[in-house]
């Protein structure tokens, strides 16, 4: 890819999600001044509505056709005013690093190659990894046969995402996105060959770490050297069980930091990745749980901390990564509007095995709470608001 100077006419591809990430990417970027394209199957994506969407366009959905979706990527890679395409979910990185040669020819490809992903993507390269850093982790094995019943124990896919890559008798077009993580005594009764159909592989099983501290270290590298790192812990998740970030506040822990890094680097990694760890209140180490080599979801607050990583991911991108300069604001929160609707949905319908659950007055004060103490929104914007209303329709619509 030539990486001459700037025009003012240069485009980003960024796939239109659920999740705010894509949102968050249109508004830094085009506050910048630099055209973002948004791809999705859905027209009901709320990055759809931003007024920092330049271009919208349809394309295939990956999870129905990932190489129809892969070759509608590619063609806007054609395109002249196109520097890069942005992963925000597996599909996307999946597809971008298993063809990273044919998208190499017209853009920039700041996304690891398919041998440094898989160590990812696969849980259980990456617990061995991770065994090699010297970073702390769960006990883990394939879920072959029971294990010892007076422990605690969680089921999980083995790859996040299920593909021909992973899964032998997938095609190029498969792409499926693996069951959610199950806590084993909701499967009680079941046979292992009962929970690989369910999951359509052989899964894991692996330790339960009996904590509610959740964190996550964030990064981009280039060949293997961080550019710029970030962290937060999570307060809530769209569950009382935890899952996606719903209320989380930044903090900066050398310990966590060591951990992360120490991953990454035995990784090789280039690109970005969000690694996810559980603080041992017993040990104090940080365990961890897994990487996502793409956006998070709660990037918006990321951004709004200082760390603009859609920014500094652009920089990489044109070969302008000593531009990054990089700091954050420690020690204050941002909420997802929608995961808290979600959680207190979960509060009030759910019983989920192993965790307990607070009480729905204890829910809704710490809810309210924390929205008057420290009122950052990922989708919420005075000066691009329709993303916010479309997402907040989304929302209700799904729990009808």
């Amino acid at each position: 890819m030539d990486n001459s100077a700037w025009n003012g006419n240069e485009s980003v591809v960024v796939p239109g999600i659920a999740a705010p990430s894509t949102v968050a990417c249109a508004r830094s970027l085009g506050r910048r001044g630099i055209r973002t394209i948004v791809v999705s199957s859905d027209e009901t994506t709320p990055a759809f509505q931003s007024k920092y969407c330049d271009e919208a366009v349809r394309v295939p959905s990956p999870h129905e056709d990932l190489v129809a979706y892969k070759e509608a990527l590619r063609s806007l890679a054609m395109r002249p005013d196109v520097r890069t395409i942005i992963p925000v979910r597996e599909p996307d990185i999946y597809v971008l690093s298993k063809y990273r040669d044919e998208f190499a020819e017209y853009v920039s490809t700041p996304w690891p190659t398919f041998e440094t992903l898989a160590r990812a993507q696969d849980r259980m390269r990456l617990f061995d990894a991770a065994d090699t850093a010297g970073v702390a982790a769960p006990e883990t094995a394939l879920f072959t046969t029971e294990p010892d019943q007076e422990r605690k124990w969680i089921v999980k896919p083995r790859y996040t995402i299920l593909g021909d890559e992973y899964v032998d008798e997938y095609t190029p077009e498969t792409c499926i996105a693996p069951p959610s993580t199950q806590y084993l005594e909701s499967t009680r009764g079941a046979t292992t060959e009962d929970i690989h159909t369910e999951m359509h592989h052989v899964p894991l099983v692996q330790e339960y770490v009996s904590t509610t501290e959740e964190y996550g270290f964030f990064a981009l590298y280039d060949e293997g050297d961080p550019l710029a790192t970030f962290q937060h812990r999570q307060r809530r998740g769209y569950s009382y069980a935890g899952g996606p970030s719903s209320f989380r506040e930044s903090v900066d822990i050398p310990a966590l930091e060591e951990a992360g890094l120490g991953l990454l680097d035995e990784l090789d990694w280039h690109g970005l990745a969000m690694v996810e760890f559980l603080h041992d209140e017993e040990t104090g180490e940080f365990k961890l749980m897994e990487v996502n080599p793409r956006f998070w979801s709660s990037l918006p607050f990321s951004v709004q901390t200082g760390s603009d990583f859609p920014y500094y991911y652009w920089l990489l991108a044109n070969g302008e990564q000593d531009l990054i300069d990089h700091e954050y604001q420690s020690g204050i929160g941002g909420h997802l509007l929608r995961g808290e609707l979600l959680y207190l949905h979960s509060v009030l319908t759910k019983d989920i095995d192993l965790v307990e659950k607070p009480s729905v007055t204890e829910a809704v004060t710490d809810v309210a709470w924390s929205l008057y103490d420290q009122p950052r929104f990922d989708y919420l914007s005075r000066d691009d608001p329709r993303p916010f209303v479309r997402d907040l329709w989304n929302t209700l619509s799904a729990l009808r």
